[in-house]
């Protein structure tokens, strides 16, 4: 039992260490992986969408201060995600986001849609974990209360204490869920400004 356990912790990890180098890659395959949880829509004048295709090299890289771009002419896509250092001194969170641009050019004026989007196994994991606790809260009360555990002002007192154990766990969770979003946002969004910054300066040049 204690092998089995192991075998299924290590085989856990290898998937999710797997689902992560996944999505950090942005080949035409990988662009699209991932759990889609937010939008942004930005306007723009069409020929900036030419100007910002010449900044890319043969491969179809940009580097960026903050991170790095793939553009997929055929596609008309590009792939935007924070660079990610093997040492570094920055905070990460369990919720990596990258972004992909559709792009549309109908003059005169140009549209680009980036959808966010974190690891499978994130958006699994975050998932499972809240209909564990509010399940696992809620499951106990009904025990507890079938067993008559609100029959008295003790009891009552016990069951509202391990209620409030539990929107509190709740809370905590949702807190820490979305500090990460905002945070990793605000990455992603720095490299989605720095590549229209780019294409701004392409065009004054």
């Amino acid at each position: 039992m204690v092998l089995a356990g192991l075998f299924a912790g290590v085989l856990c990890l290898g998937l999710i260490l797997g689902d992560w180098l996944y999505f950090i890659r942005l080949t035409p395959d990988a662009i699209r992986y991932g759990c889609g949880i937010a939008r942004s829509l930005d306007q723009f004048p069409a020929d900036r969408v030419v100007h910002v295709s010449r900044r890319f090299d043969a491969n179809g890289v940009l580097s960026l201060p903050h991170g790095i771009a793939r553009y997929y002419p055929e596609l008309r896509q590009i792939a935007i995600r924070p660079q990610y250092h093997l040492f570094s001194m920055s905070f990460r969170t369990a919720w990596p986001l990258k972004g992909l641009v559709h792009l549309s050019a109908d003059a005169p004026q140009a549209t680009a849609v980036c959808v966010k989007r974190i690891p499978w196994s994130s958006a699994i994991i975050t998932l499972v974990w809240f209909l564990l606790v509010s399940l696992g809260t809620a499951a106990f009360l009904v025990t507890y209360a079938l067993q008559g555990g609100f029959n008295s002002f003790t009891g009552v007192l016990m069951g509202t204490g391990i209620l409030g154990i539990g929107l509190l766990v709740l809370a905590f969770g949702a807190v820490t869920v979305v500090f990460s979003y905002r945070l990793e946002n605000s990455r992603l969004m720095k490299v989605y400004g720095e590549l229209l910054d780019d294409a701004e300066n392409s065009l004054r040049t």
